[in-house]
């Protein structure tokens, strides 16, 4: 369990994706935008277990929740 500060770079540490500041703005930029009718976790570019942390962490409301919310959001524009 992690409970370190909760931070876009701290959520692509957790699902196993490199987590810099550029390599966060390269992914969103490379994977949007997203179809507004497909749920994030649905998106093709997730390995299971990374489509499974972010569904959890939005129906559960978990610490991870705003900063899903964020990255959603940011795939989409």
């Amino acid at each position: 369990m992690d409970f370190g500060e909760h931070s876009m770079n701290r959520l692509f540490q957790q699902l196993g994706l490199p987590d810099s500041d550029k390599d966060v703005e390269s992914f969103i930029i490379r994977h949007r935008p997203i179809p507004r009718d497909l749920e994030l976790h649905e998106a093709s570019f997730w390995t299971k277990s990374q489509a499974s942390f972010l569904k959890q962490a939005l129906d559960e409301d978990a610490d991870w929740a705003e900063i899903v919310d964020e990255l959603d959001a940011r795939l989409r524009h």
